[in-house]
């Protein structure tokens, strides 16, 4: 379970890059904390990389309190301050990335600050999965 604030950018990045590197490994999903639905960016980011996330949906941490997982992944300070305690014995990781949709600037360095972002969650995923999968 990849946990950020609004499902909508760094978790939903996160949960593709994790779902590529697992393969038929492991079962991979994200939520948020609030939902804010899929972002855009998140989605263009990901194409520019390969993979479709335009299906995608923003869901919220409670529809999946009654899964036991074995990973929960905090992507943001904020999501780790306040997700809800899973039943069983899930290891829990934490990782801050920088939110990309409150990035500014002209239409470039937006797309630069996703891409960064993109980057370094796509780093963190794949270390990941080599680590625990």
């Amino acid at each position: 379970m990849v946990l950020c604030t609004g499902n909508s950018c760094r978790s939903q990045i996160a949960e593709a890059y994790l779902r590529l590197y697992a393969s038929e490994k492991a079962n991979i999903y994200s939520a948020g904390v609030e939902r804010h639905g899929v972002n855009p960016n998140a989605v263009k980011t990901l194409l520019d990389d390969g993979i479709d996330i335009s299906s995608h949906t923003s869901n919220m941490v409670e529809e999946y309190l009654h899964i036991p997982f074995d990973f929960i992944i905090t992507v943001c300070d904020h999501a780790k301050e306040v997700c809800p305690h899973f039943p069983g014995n899930a290891q829990r990781f934490h990782q801050n990335f920088n939110d990309p949709a409150i990035a500014s600037g002209s239409a470039e360095e937006i797309d630069e600050e996703f891409e960064m972002v993109r980057n370094h969650i796509k780093a963190y995923c794949k270390s990941f999965v080599k680590a625990y999968l």
